[in-house]
């Protein structure tokens, strides 16, 4: 009774949400007077998906009843009359509601229940934890929905029943009609007397009954337009609900899956759709039957009117509304890669999900795969080809929807496809192989309610741009990016803006770069200005000014930057590449400052001591890091220069890793602004023993002091070019932006090693010997 006092005190939105719980199918006063009792019982016991719980509910029935006619029978005095009465009437009516199906009856109280509880909770919370999530109130009034249509059909069911059980007695009656009119008709055999006397009789009966048969007939027209009309409202509601849930929530769940192609969070909620999905197909499927049984009593006892027409009408709208449901709900769980590679196996799997509630899995249904152009696939979804053309060949492209008892999921899971071959269309101006988008469609057929309704069900994937080598992979991942960041639901195959707007990009961008580096360091405010001055030519110097600038895909990835012979994009995936594979843990430490341009890069390490270096990705290379750092300038006391190394890139960092590059390097002292190298990179220090490895070959072995002696004159030589760079400009270890180029020292540091190795590996094998 404690939940009914504090349900009591709702107010406003809260208190019109408790009352529209209550209605003819449970009445508020018989919570009002039974609250004690119902709140005692333990309803969450009674399994409601278990019939063999059904005897346990029919307890709970009974002894409701009782309770409210014992509650009627305290009632006394002239002010309890009423109430008494009120309270009678209750049970008598819960009682025929719920005799024959008592698992409703604890559904309809554990739903009240519940609902009362999550309303006081809410009420209590709101001071000190806000309003719900959207996410969770969009949730909820998915729920109640859903609860209010299960009331509505269950509503519906129950008049049907009243209407045919009227509607026999009816025709019993009108039998007896047509008996008697049989006995007048064999009263001409009688004497004169006789025949009077039961004449009369007969006449008296006959006209008794059809005076009641007309009666009955009107009210039966009456029922049936009553019924035909909530059977309309309800398909409304179930217009409403399925719209909500295939046009926003399984929508926003599309949309969810193709961002994840960019990185995005992994979609989530399709089992939670699902449930929705089956729950609408079932409520569906019950008010279908409901009419179609509605016709058959229309046809069994045909009564002037419109009925006829109103069932035909309301069964046509049905089938369309179930239709939509089953074409709409099969989907690609997984996706095939975006970036399809010819003879390169790949995997997919499709779902429908309203495949258990409808039971297709007793006859499992078998799905196609077919490779279509966006030419093809615009002219299927206009429904201008009736027929799957095919713009290459997939081997292994047919499958078996499953069904896993489990999961409660109807699937098929396509494991080892392959494209063999692919006929490309003429491509427009300057759009190149990989601005051509393809689509993976999957089709199948399948029948339900025993061959009652036929579906032939098609689900395009997410566009995808095939390539035939790995060189292509770049621009087709660009081609891929722009699409998922930025096609409208809904679209023309596979139409996208041809210009977006910066921060759009910045988003795509940020999301990529996070899910490549697995951590929620992304790209900041500073990394997002500098990728904007190397997108636009003209740059700016006030950040503001990028927020309204547009960017096309030409500028993205179709036209070189200024003075290179690549694209904006293809210098990113260079730099998502190289931290990918090497430099993710230095980036994650925040080791990397890496978005910084040369002359930002001896700002900042001018005011700091010599030193003091900083790592930035190269502009003049696809997929390189370079590394400067402050020193004096050996050649005008008091002078101090900022130096930059030409890059190191991948190749680079397959032979030693950064970490043990800049140990190397004594002259790197701090990191930027003021880290002493060991203790931001001393724990990526290859171990001794692995250094000892690495120079190990299957003809000779290096011993670990041998490399130390290397490693000296390393040091020492590159020591030396950097005192006599000073001087000399345009030396040779200086690149074409005064970076050094450390490969003619290095030569020289390997040409040492090697002579000082061959002695000793040949005293080593002599030893052995």
């Amino acid at each position: 009774m404690a939940m009914w006092i504090q349900a009591q005190q709702l107010q406003g939105e809260a208190l019109h949400q408790m009352q529209a719980l209550y209605g003819q199918h449970f009445p508020i006063e018989v919570r009002h007077y039974l609250a004690q009792w119902i709140e005692s019982q333990l309803w969450d016991s009674v399994e409601l998906d278990n019939p063999a719980e059904e005897a346990k509910a029919k307890r709970l029935l009974d002894n409701l009843v009782a309770e409210l006619q014992r509650k009627a029978q305290l009632q006394g005095g002239e002010d309890g009359f009423l109430l008494k009465i009120k309270l009678g009437h209750y049970a008598s009516q819960l009682k025929s509601t719920y005799d024959r199906c008592p698992l409703e009856l604890v559904r309809c109280i554990k739903h009240i229940l519940h609902s009362e509880q999550r309303l006081v909770q809410e009420a209590t919370n709101v001071s000190t934890e806000g309003a719900m999530d959207s996410l969770s109130q969009r949730h909820q009034q998915i729920n109640q929905a859903f609860e209010e249509l299960r009331l509505a059909t269950q509503e519906t069911e129950n008049e049907l029943r009243k209407l045919q059980h009227s509607q026999e007695y009816f025709i019993i009656q009108y039998q007896e009609n047509l008996r008697i009119q049989a006995q007048l008709s064999s009263l001409s055999s009688l004497p004169p007397a006789e025949r009077t006397q039961r004449e009369t009789t007969l006449q008296s009966k006959r006209a008794t009954v059809e005076a009641w048969l007309t009666r009955e007939a009107t009210t039966l027209q009456k029922y049936r337009l009553d019924l035909s009309e909530q059977h309309q409202k309800t398909l409304g509601l179930l217009r409403k609900q399925q719209t909500l849930i295939l046009d926003e929530e399984l929508i926003q769940w599309k949309r969810r899956q193709q961002l994840a192609g960019n990185g995005g969070p992994h979609e989530g909620g399709l089992d939670v759709l699902q449930s929705w999905c089956e729950k609408l197909a079932d409520l569906i499927w019950q008010n279908r039957q409901q009419i179609r049984r509605c016709e058959h009593l229309t046809q069994q006892l045909p009564l002037p009117g419109p009925m006829e027409e109103l069932l035909s009408k309301l069964n046509s709208d049905i089938t369309d509304v179930i239709s939509a449901l089953v074409t709409s709900t099969f989907i690609i769980e997984k996706q095939p890669p975006q970036v399809l590679k010819t003879q390169t196996k790949f995997a997919a799997t499709v779902r429908l999900l309203v495949g258990g509630k409808l039971n297709v899995h007793m006859n499992p249904p078998q799905v196609k795969a077919v490779i279509v152009s966006e030419q093809q696939a615009k002219a299927l979804l206009k429904n201008e080809s009736t027929h799957s053309e095919s713009s290459g060949e997939i081997l292994n492209n047919n499958c078996v929807m499953e069904y896993h008892q489990a999961t409660g999921t109807l699937s098929a899971h396509f494991r080892n496809m392959s494209l063999k071959r692919i006929k490309r269309s003429d491509r427009r101006g300057a759009e190149s192989v990989t601005e051509e988008k393809f689509t993976v469609l999957f089709e199948s057929q399948f029948s339900v309610g025993g061959n009652e309704l036929v579906f032939h069900v098609k689900t395009l994937s997410l566009p995808v741009v095939v390539i035939v080598h790995g060189s292509q992979d770049n621009n087709a991942t660009a081609t891929v990016l722009w699409d998922n960041a930025f096609a409208e639901p809904g679209r023309v195959p596979f139409v996208v803006p041809d210009k977006v707007l910066w921060p759009q990009l910045c988003e795509a961008l940020d999301m990529k770069y996070k899910a490549e580096m697995h951590s929620g360091r992304g790209l900041s405010e500073d990394n997002l200005v500098f990728l904007a001055q190397k997108a636009f030519t003209n740059s700016s110097n006030n950040p503001e000014d990028y927020r309204t600038m547009t960017i096309s895909w030409a500028q993205f990835n179709r036209e070189s930057l200024p003075g290179r012979n690549f694209t904006f994009w293809q210098w990113f995936d260079g730099v998502v590449e190289l931290m990918k594979k090497h430099l993710k843990p230095h980036w994650n430490d925040g080791a990397i400052l890496g978005f910084v341009n040369k002359q930002q890069a001896q700002d900042m390490l001018m005011s700091k001591p010599n030193g003091t270096f900083l790592l930035r990705f190269s502009d003049s290379e696809i997929g390189g890091i370079t590394i400067a750092w402050v020193a004096e300038n050996p050649n005008k006391s008091g002078e101090r220069l900022v130096w930059n190394l030409l890059p190191y890139t991948t190749k680079d960092f397959s032979i030693r890793s950064l970490a043990d590059r800049i140990s190397d390097l004594n002259h790197l002292l701090f990191l930027y602004p003021d880290r002493p190298k060991d203790e931001v990179f001393a724990k990526y220090y290859t171990p001794p023993l692995c250094m000892y490895q690495q120079y190990c070959s299957h003809q000779h072995i290096t011993v670990f002091f041998l490399y130390s002696m290397v490693n000296a004159v390393n040091t020492f030589l590159f020591l030396n070019v950097c005192l006599c760079s000073c001087s000399v400009r345009n030396d040779t270890m200086l690149d074409a932006d005064g970076d050094f180029d450390l490969e003619d020292t290095m030569d020289v540091a390997r040409h040492v090693e090697e002579l000082l190795r061959r002695p000793m590996a040949n005293q080593w094998s002599s030893q052995q010997s």
